[in-house]
């Protein structure tokens, strides 16, 4: 038995679509998930953003907290992230002002900096505005403070024709969601330090440079009304059953879906494991798909658990967030995601 103390764990969703679900099937799965993650113990459930993308659903992280926190009890709902250039600051912050006030202590606000989506979407979400602008990006360290600003009890000051005017996201908060930035490169590390915020690396989408970004975070923490001490979380992608076989095979659909993805095919709803299996792939993609699944937990769960200890001991990270990657075989209830609730209830002990 490792010595290695186990960390705390939480969970990230994309909520996936497979070939046999609707959206509302895919949203039933992801209730049911967040269920299984609260009364598992884990400390969060994270819903990303992404835009127009066949196999995944997780398109407005706010909805979709509004709803997990709703289906849930203890476990902390937030969003994984928010892509902040595609929104005005004041709608991020009325929206987790309002998700803060009906849901008191529970509300994270993970905040990213890319779109999280193609070019036509982007220019889409900017009401055709010229889709997130350089400026939007450019921007980016202004927004955050404007965001941390409206959602506090005191608000922000605007100065508009001379005059300052009070801006509230929420009439008379009493709390203030958790704020955290994300990144996977040394942009939103040094910005988290500078700012006294808590960071995430998204270590499961691009699995290099995980140490480099930390040990820039902590270098360049300064403390804050926020944070004292730096405080990190990693994310990655985990397949557990009960043998290592089946782990892979329960992986290989969203290896599948990533590959499509970095190889610029085109991209569909996730496959069936039985489908997944008949897929035969000429050497280069098998490259691929190899050498993100070495980046992956993909294992029966002694083994499994022994590499989630590991790897929060070889960053030194507070919390490991995982992405249940784990498919479904044909048959399987459309509403429910039973390959990702064994990952969570296996890797939970």
């Amino acid at each position: 038995m490792s010595s290695t103390p186990y960390p705390a764990l939480s969970v990230l969703d994309l909520v996936p679509v497979r070939e046999d679900q609707t959206t509302s099937d895919a949203l039933a799965a992801t209730r049911a998930l967040a269920r299984a993650a609260d009364g598992l113990g884990y400390r969060r459930y994270w819903l990303a953003e992404h835009h127009n993308m066949p196999a995944v659903a997780a398109t407005n992280p706010p909805v979709l907290i509004a709803m997990v926190a709703a289906a849930t009890e203890r476990i902390r709902v937030g969003s994984g992230g928010v892509m902040l250039p595609n929104h005005a600051p004041l709608v991020v912050a009325e929206q987790f002002g309002l998700l803060e006030a009906a849901h008191p202590g529970r509300i994270d606000l993970g905040i990213g900096r890319a779109p999280g989506t193609d070019p036509v979407t982007s220019w889409a979400l900017r009401h055709g505005a010229g889709g997130v602008t350089d400026e939007a990006v450019n921007r980016f360290p202004d927004y955050v403070d404007h965001v941390l600003a409206m959602m506090s009890p005191e608000g922000a000051a605007l100065s508009v024709g001379g005059r300052t005017h009070e801006l509230r996201a929420t009439p008379r908060a009493q709390g203030v969601a958790g704020v955290w930035l994300l990144g996977s490169s040394d942009f939103s590390a040094r910005l988290a330090g500078e700012k006294g915020l808590p960071y995430v690396f998204a270590h499961h989408f691009s699995g290099s440079g995980t140490a480099e970004a930390l040990d820039l975070y902590r270098s360049s923490f300064r403390p804050s009304e926020h944070l004292a001490a730096p405080r990190t979380l990693l994310t990655v992608n985990a397949s557990v059953a009960e043998t290592a076989a089946e782990a892979e095979a329960l992986a290989r659909p969203q290896l599948l879906s990533m590959l499509a993805l970095r190889t610029g095919q085109p991209l569909a709803a996730l496959r069936s494991v039985e489908a997944a299996s008949k897929v035969d792939l000429p050497g280069p993609h098998q490259d691929v798909v190899d050498a993100m699944r070495s980046r992956w937990i993909i294992d029966e769960p002694a083994a499994a658990r022994e590499r989630v200890a590991a790897l929060a001991a070889e960053f030194d990270v507070d919390e490991v967030m995982v992405h249940p990657v784990a498919g479904a075989h044909e048959g399987s209830d459309p509403g429910s995601t039973p390959g990702r609730e064994e990952t969570l209830r296996l890797l939970a002990g």
